[in-house]
Formats: C-alpha cells, structure tokens, sequence
C-alpha cells in the first residue's frame, strides 16, 4: 500500500503532466497565425499546414526537450552532489555552441549541418573531459568537474576564435542568434534522429534511476551497496550527456532549465526518489512550452527563448540563495 508521501508525489505529478499537456495545447494555438479547434477539427487547410509543418513539431520538440533537459538537471545534481551542477558543468553546451559556429563558418549554410556539427561538438567536448578525468588517480567526481570547466574554457576560447573569424553581418549574428536559443526553425524533418536519440537516452536514465540515486552517497558507501561507482558513473554521465546534446544540437543552448526544474522538482517532493526524476521532467516540458510561446507572442518579432527562461530562473536562483538552499545536499 502506497505511503502518503507516494501518493503525493503521484499527485504532483499527474498535476505537472496536467499543466504540461495544457501548455502544449496552448503552444499549439498560440502564435503569429493563431490556430482554432474548431477550424483545425473542420479542416481548414491553410490552418491544418500550419499546424502540422510548424506548431507541432516545435511543441514536441519544447515538450521533449524541456523534458529531456529537466532530467538531465537532475542526474548532473544527483551524481556530482552539486544542487548548482546544470548540462554545461562537463562541457555539452559549449562543445555543443563552438560545433555549430564551426559549421555556420565552414560547412554548407543548411540546418542540418549546423545541427549535426552542434551535436558533435557536445559530445567530443564531453568526450575529452571524460578521458582528461580518467587520467586522474581515482576518478572522482571533483576530477571529473575539473576537467569539465577546462574544456568548457578551451571551448569557449575556440568559440570567441570563430566568432572574430566571422563575417559581421551575417554569420556572426547566426552564432549569437543560435546560442541564444530558438525553437523558430524547427521542421519535422529536423528532428526525428535526435528526438530518437533523447528519447532511447532518457529510457536508460530511469532505468537505472536507482544506481544514480546511490551515487549520490559516499563512493565507499555505495561500493558496499553493489553499484560499480566508476562504471555506473560514466554509463549515466554518457546517457545525460545524450540527451543533453541531442536536444541543444536542434534548439540551441536554453538556459536554467537543467538547472531550476530539478530544484522545483525537489522542493515540492521533499526526496530523491523516481518521482522527483519524473517531476524534474515535467517540470522543464512546463517551464520550456510556457517560455516558448512568451517568445513568440510577447514582441511583434520573435525573440530567443533563453531570454524568458533566464527571467524566470534568475529570480528563483536568488530565491534559493535567500532560503540559504544553494549549498544543501540532496537526499538519497
């Protein structure tokens, strides 16, 4: 028989997909060319084009991608013991932002280059962090961290390298536009590879919910609980990584996601358990549908949608340091 606080957690979350499918519906109608029910149920052909070329695909891929975004938060959190580690601790969304400047200079201007060379760079970036901490004796988690923020410094180097070798006028603006973060040029031939590759990702990420919960303890500890620290703590960071690149390599890198639905998530449940991984993903599909659309319906021209999800997660931020949160640890 479930416990009250596993009933509550199932509660929160049964809400948080309630809200998120409301978003999505919302994100669905919401635009420069609104959309209607009832013109889409009577098959209008002008609104079924619309709808099926541009809001669904880019209300998947918020949907997913916040989703995706909201869990990896909370693993990168769960395994380094950090409530402020987000994707970028290891180096994925700068790997990913000197990938896509590289093919917006060198490589033909199509969307597929741009997101397959995005896509790569995330992984190679985490790639070389990965085996920089191996090298290390024990390979610990502060190793691990370490060689994370080098390559995310030698990857922003290479980044502000390619944006003075760019052209002013066109392909400097591309660079900052695509890291500023947009869902204005998703296509439903954009995304299938990369939404397979989140979704197989995040699978391998609740299954193994349990291990990256152990992890979160002393290494000694959970040696003596069965969990093979180093291997599981790759297998994750991998799968995270995954689902991180693979998200950022078509929206282009959107902030405080990984790093404030994992917080949300945690505040609400009080624990650690599956359901705060679950929530954690609810959660950023919200924030990111609800940011999406401010975006494209808060100016007359549309904006980047980092910029709505760093107003909403600065103040939380601030929030925790208030509360004095910024530094706990989290539950197992």
């Amino acid at each position: 028989m479930a416990r009250p606080a596993e009933k509550r957690n199932i509660a929160l979350c049964a809400a948080a997909g309630i809200l998120m499918l409301a978003a999505a519906l919302a994100s669905l109608l919401v635009g420069k060319y609104p959309l209607s029910l009832a013109a889409l149920l009577g098959g209008d052909e002008g609104q079924l084009r619309v709808f099926l070329t541009l809001r669904l695909p880019r209300t998947v891929m918020a949907a997913l991608g916040g989703f995706a975004l909201g869990a990896a938060g909370y693993v990168f959190q769960t395994v380094f013991r950090n409530p402020l580690a987000a994707p970028d601790m290891i180096g994925v969304s700068s790997g990913a932002s000197a990938g896509a400047a590289f093919a917006i200079l060198f490589l033909p201007a199509t969307a597929a280059s741009v997101t397959g060379s995005a896509f790569t760079g995330g992984l190679l970036a985490v790639g070389v962090a990965l085996g920089l901490s191996a090298l290390a004796p024990g390979g610990k988690n502060a190793s691990i961290v370490l060689a994370g923020i080098a390559v995310h410094a030698l990857a922003q180097t290479a980044l502000m390298a390619l944006k003075l070798a760019a052209d002013p006028e066109r392909q400097l603006a591309s660079i900052e536009y695509w890291i500023m973060g947009s869902l204005n040029a998703i296509t439903l031939g954009k995304i299938p590879f990369y939404c397979a590759v989140c979704v197989v990702a995040l699978i391998g990420v609740f299954l193994l919910h349990r291990q990256i919960v152990l992890l979160s303890v002393e290494e000694g500890e959970a040696r003596m609980l069965g969990v093979p620290v180093g291997r599981m703590r790759l297998l994750v960071l991998v799968l995270a990584t995954l689902v991180v690149a693979s998200v950022i390599s078509v929206t282009g890198v959107i902030s405080f996601i990984g790093l404030l639905a994992p917080h949300i998530a945690r505040l609400l449940t009080k624990d650690n358990r599956l359901s705060t991984l679950t929530l954690s993903g609810l959660m950023g599909g919200v924030l990111l549908l609800v940011a999406d659309i401010l975006a494209r319906s808060a100016a007359t021209s549309e904006l980047p949608v980092s910029i709505f999800t760093s107003l909403i997660g600065a103040p939380f931020l601030l929030y925790l340091i208030l509360r004095g949160n910024g530094g706990e640890r989290h539950a197992a």
